[in-house]
């Protein structure tokens, strides 16, 4: 019997287990991550390896320097997770791993190092799309949410409005027609001179300035509930080098404000129109820009205006991190999805 006939007999029995425990990694991008999760809820160990001070100096993340870091951490972070839950192997139920979308020297990384675990331990691998982990981060902040609802997906290289269905399916409700929202907080942070990561930076400048100093355009798209920031992102560079140009100093901080604002009213605009026309109550948000401060106060607000529950997460789950690998792991078990030794990395995977 083949390995994957023999996992798919053992997630059978599995799935109407209790105290299922995974060990989930996550090595998408430029954090190495491991965590032990009980029953997709609870959390035993999160351990994140950053490697932000690796590519400060190259103002972002440099692939082949992410992948050698990820080579040389994956291990011990594995073993820290397990130290931290006060597990070894054999107590482990699966093994879990990011299989995608994010950079595939990255990614190749975790996909190896966990196949070749779970092979040796015998133990069922269970391949996790990036998105969904960001998604499934709500569950370790908000045990007791349940599907269906509406979440709201903002990070540095997606940005959807998806509904998260009862049967472990997604919808696609709308989603931007070019650049992400995070890469767009990015390249705004560039502009000002910012230190990388120019996304938390730009949040936290933009805390000090006046948002109503200048006025940037509202991009329209043909999708009702579609985003779009290359043209907000173009027309913020003009105006920088505008006021450069004629030997004016930067008023960074208003500058900051001025444009979160305008890439949060989109998010906000959009999602509370989904919601309304939709007809849904429920409104979770997800990935790496949840942690912006102006976003979590204005769909607060917009949510109590309309009545509305709004799910926000631990600042902690809103990077990536394993934890929320090892939530949307726990689904996938429980759907009787299971991997095999084939497993690949996929940088463009899709979630629908």
């Amino acid at each position: 019997m083949s390995y994957h006939q023999r996992m798919q007999e053992k997630v059978a029995i599995l799935g109407a287990r209790s105290n299922l425990r995974i060990l989930a990694l996550e090595t998408s991008c430029d954090e190495t991550a491991a965590a032990v999760v009980e029953d997709g809820r609870r959390v035993l160990s999160n351990v994140v390896y950053s490697q932000i001070d690796l590519h400060t100096l190259y103002g972002g993340v440099v692939p082949e320097i992410a992948s050698r870091a990820h080579v040389e951490k994956v291990g011990p972070v594995a073993q820290l997770a397990l130290s931290e839950a006060g597990l070894d192997m054999e107590a482990l139920d699966a093994v879990a791993v990011t299989a995608g979308p994010g950079l595939v020297g990255a990614l190749l990384v975790g996909v190896s190092y966990a196949k070749g675990l779970a092979f040796a331990l015998d133990k069922p691998l269970i391949a996790v799309n990036h998105i969904e982990g960001h998604i499934c981060a709500n569950y370790l902040t908000w045990p007791e949410l349940e599907p269906p609802f509406l979440c709201l997906v903002v990070s540095g290289g997606h940005s959807h409005l998806m509904r998260v269905e009862v049967d472990g399916r997604y919808r696609l409700i709308g989603c931007t027609q070019d650049d992400a929202a995070g890469e767009a907080f990015d390249k705004a942070a560039r502009v000002l001179g910012l230190a990388y990561p120019g996304g938390p930076r730009l949040d936290a400048l933009a805390e000090e300035g006046d948002a109503a100093r200048f006025a940037l355009p509202t991009p329209h798209t043909q999708g009702r509930y579609d985003y779009s920031f290359s043209g907000l992102k173009t027309a913020f560079i003009n105006l920088t080098h505008q006021m450069k140009q004629k030997g004016q100093e930067l008023p960074a901080a208003d500058l900051a404000a001025s444009f979160r604002r305008a890439v949060v009213d989109q998010l906000v605009d959009r999602a509370m129109l989904a919601a309304a026309e939709l007809g849904e109550t429920r409104l979770a948000l997800a990935g790496g820009v949840a942690a912006n401060r102006l976003l979590r106060r204005q769909l607060q607000a917009a949510c109590d205006q309309r009545g509305m529950a709004l799910y926000l997460p631990e600042l902690k789950y809103c990077g990536d991190n394993a934890a929320m690998i090892g939530a949307a792991a726990f689904l996938r078990l429980k759907h009787g999805h299971v991997a095999d030794m084939a497993l690949n990395a996929n940088p463009a995977l899709r979630l629908v």
